[in-house]
């Protein structure tokens, strides 16, 4: 998702400008979830109360100064005709960023990102620094009047997140985990027993990073220095033309966690401990 931006703002630009873009997403076959890894299946939450799909928001306050880096890589299912024309809703300088740095990172990845750069979706996959996880297929809402984005109806709403699979399959990424955000983050109890099936754990956050539509790299880095606690889930983005500042924000944030004595880990790992 394109989450707040100094809350409110950036996220009503967003869902303006999908709106445009968007129309009712391409339907397909529903496929069945992913395997487990071949070694050990991820960690994921019981399922909540009623049986229904389970909510992270953070990890233990008081098991080590640990913080999750999370980005989601965002591309609707229309939005092919914009990455033709030369829109960039990839980030390889962020990557290899964290590469060069040895960051630990979640990517929440849509799979209409994964059919645009199936390259890059692949190298992420197979990267062990590196765990891709479900953003949704169409970056349709999951839930009405979510900062204008268009919608996936009830009845759409699992077919939407194992389409996003298959792409990832399709694209040879190895071992998606099964988490998933949701799309602006918006879900309901409708949303959460639609995916209860899947098996997947929904990943939301605790600390907003302000990166979407920022040009300012220095307020970004801030609000994230200012939010993070241990255990946190920062959101971030993964995409050039939405998110142009991410890249200057890790390089000065890194750092700067670590002299406070924080150790980055994946999603996987907060939700397992």
């Amino acid at each position: 998702m394109i989450p707040l931006v100094r809350r409110v703002t950036a996220a009503c630009v967003l869902g303006a400008a999908l709106t445009a873009c968007a129309a009712t997403p391409h339907q397909a076959p529903r496929v069945a979830r992913p395997a487990p890894s071949e070694t050990s299946a991820p960690p994921t939450l019981a399922p909540g109360p009623g049986g229904l799909t389970p909510v992270f928001k953070h990890g233990s306050r008081d098991r080590g100064r640990t913080v999750a880096l999370t980005f989601d890589a965002d591309m609707t299912a229309d939005q092919g005709a914009r990455a033709a024309a030369g829109e960039h809703f990839d980030n390889p300088g962020l990557i290899a960023a964290l590469r060069a740095l040895k960051v630990p990172a979640t990517v929440f990845m849509t799979g209409r990102w994964a059919e645009e750069y199936p390259d890059q979706a692949r190298a992420i996959g197979r990267d062990p620094l590196f765990e891709i996880a479900n953003h949704s297929y169409s970056h349709y809402a999951f839930t009405d009047d979510c900062y204008g984005l268009p919608t996936v109806s009830g009845d759409r709403m699992r077919a939407d997140v194992e389409r996003a699979y298959a792409a990832f399959r399709k694209a040879g990424v190895p071992d998606a985990r099964p988490y998933f955000r949701f799309p602006g983050g918006c879900y309901d109890r409708r949303a959460l027993k639609a995916l209860t099936p899947v098996g997947v754990t929904a990943v939301q956050w605790d600390v907003v990073s302000g990166d979407a539509f920022a040009t300012d790299a220095e307020a970004v880095s801030r609000q994230v220095l200012e939010g993070v606690r241990p255990g946190s889930v920062v959101v971030m983005h993964c995409t050039r033309s939405a998110a142009p500042t991410t890249e200057r924000v890790v390089r000065t944030v890194v750092p700067e966690l670590r002299a406070r004595g924080f150790r980055f880990v994946r999603v996987s790992e907060l939700i397992g401990s």
